[in-house]
């Protein structure tokens, strides 16, 4: 339980993090976009459009990646999140070359205008797998009580009932033991932790010759 509430605080504040890191590269690019939108002759009542439309299919296509995996269908959001990534860096990167100063080499501006959308895309691909719901671990998932098949007249095998996993009688856990050996060939490790017993319980109804024989409770 404590794991459990340690891993979803864990979880909490990494989601926060990265949507804090996501906004920050998201404006970054935005005002870059529309600073390149205006220039380019699209007038500044309309400028802001264009940046949310190339960084908004980023976002949109990198929630669609990550409901779709595993489908056939996953390759058009793929192809969307690659364009409009290309488009987003290409379109920073430009816009540092033209706004750059004067001192500051052209590679150097489009490398540092590059790393917004660059993040805007990884950051967002993480918050949509840290907000999606994960499958309980193995070791937290109710197990299955396996079965023991059960010897009728003539020793054969008539019918198959669950064993109990709660700790049982002497009589009854040796017959379970013997049943779990030979039918599932479980060790005695596994024995003992169905069972609820210590493996050494189990060594020791094992090491008796008379526990497999056909009047093993009369002998003991």
């Amino acid at each position: 339980m404590a794991r459990q509430m340690g891993r979803r605080w864990a979880v909490v504040t990494a989601a926060g993090g990265t949507v804090f890191i996501a906004a920050g590269a998201f404006w970054l690019s935005f005002t870059a976009l529309a600073d390149l939108a205006r220039r380019s002759g699209i007038e500044e009542g309309q400028a802001w459009a264009w940046p949310l439309i190339v960084d908004g299919i980023i976002v949109v296509a990198t929630v669609a990646v990550v409901a779709l995996a595993g489908h056939r269908q996953a390759w058009y959001p793929w192809v969307l999140l690659a364009a409009g990534a290309v488009v987003s860096v290409t379109a920073n990167a430009i816009h540092a070359v033209v706004a750059a100063d004067a001192d500051v080499p052209a590679v150097l501006a489009a490398s540092v205008a590059a790393v917004p959308p660059l993040v805007l895309l990884a950051i967002t691909h993480l918050t949509v797998i840290l907000t999606r719901p994960t499958p309980a671990p193995a070791s937290d998932l109710p197990v299955e009580p396996p079965t023991a098949p059960v010897a009728g007249p003539g020793h054969a095998v008539v019918a198959s009932v669950p064993v109990a996993t709660a700790a049982v009688s002497r009589g009854e856990g040796r017959e379970a033991a013997v049943l779990l050996r030979e039918a599932e060939g479980w060790s005695n490790k596994q024995i003992a932790r169905h069972l609820g017993v210590h493996p050494s319980t189990v060594g020791r109804w094992f090491a008796r010759p008379a526990l497999t024989g056909p009047d093993s409770e009369e002998r003991t």
